[in-house]
């Protein structure tokens, strides 16, 4: 059996996550939150570029119920490739309280796809962040893409604001529903309102199959989670650019916890307090019935309109 070392320097997730102040709506859902391994039972992808602490379904499921959650939606984490065999695993164990976004290739099947869809899967995530996976050519994404709309399913993108320019042409041509992770991940230190995270509002704008989820304020942060004035919110530099997106595309944003919160460098986030951040990005009951209750289940769950 290979025995996985962890990436040096590689930040576990935190284990006493405090309660959250912030009340969840009934039938919250965390719409971003990994699995990993555990790699005795689930090997990791040769192919990956870091190594994880292992995190499991159980552990995932425990966070939920602690927070307030009532469903989660867990991705395929690249450090697992495209055997989507942990994320079954999950959802199958979740007791219907769980749905996924797989990693497939043009060479996965329509019974593997099908497969994925019983157990599931609603959506494929497409990574374009250099330095967590390697290219994979346009054609092949757009053809899975096409392929994976006959399930009524999505397709995730993740990218940096930088590149979205070169990206434009392509993600307009997808002809699914399009989840972008993390708001398309901007640089919080510049202007909210400047060129950068304009063009990411235009392409929400002139796009209505364009979703954004609006998490990930301690991978974006650049102040860091020191809460102002002794209050216990924090990440005050990323609320402006998710509170936006909130008020703007209200019926088109979701939130989840990113738990394990792979690849940070600097801080591992207590998952409490970033269920806090919520209710100052939306910022009224309706607002946040929408971002994680209604959107969410009309995205993952359609059949219980």
């Amino acid at each position: 059996m290979t025995e996985f070392i962890k990436t040096p320097g590689w930040l576990d997730w935190y284990t006493g996550p405090s309660k959250p102040q912030f009340q969840l709506p009934q039938g919250a859902v965390d719409a971003h939150c990994h699995v990993f391994g555990p790699s005795d039972v689930f090997p990791y992808s040769p192919e990956r570029k870091y190594t994880p602490c292992d995190a499991s379904k159980a552990q995932l499921f425990a966070l939920r119920d602690h927070l307030g959650f009532d469903r989660n939606i867990i991705v395929q984490a690249t450090c697992h490739g495209a055997d989507n065999r942990a994320l079954v695993d999950a959802l199958t164990h979740s007791g219907g309280k769980a749905r996924g976004v797989g990693t497939v290739k043009r060479s996965v099947t329509d019974q593997e796809l099908q497969s994925l869809h019983d157990a599931g899967v609603r959506g494929v995530r497409f990574n374009f962040v250099k330095r967590l996976v390697d290219f994979t050519p346009k054609d092949e994404l757009m053809e899975i893409a096409a392929r994976i709309a006959h399930w009524g399913w999505h397709v995730v993108i993740y990218f940096e604001a930088v590149d979205l320019p070169e990206l434009w042409d392509f993600f307009t041509k997808l002809p699914t529903t399009v989840v972008v992770d993390h708001m398309g991940r901007p640089d919080v230190s510049k202007p909210v309102d400047g060129p950068e995270f304009e063009l990411f509002i235009k392409f929400m704008r002139e796009h209505p199959n364009v979703w954004s989820k609006v998490t990930c304020p301690e991978r974006l942060t650049v102040t860091g989670p020191a809460a102002l004035n002794g209050e216990r919110h924090a990440y005050h530099d990323v609320i402006p650019f998710a509170k936006r997106l909130v008020d703007t595309f209200s019926d088109r944003v979701i939130w989840g916890t990113d738990w394990p919160h792979p690849n940070l460098k600097d801080h591992m986030p207590d998952d409490g307090l970033l269920v806090d951040f919520i209710p100052h990005i939306a910022t009224t009951h309706e607002l946040q019935q929408k971002l994680l209750v209604t959107n969410p289940r009309r995205l993952y769950w359609p059949e219980e309109k």
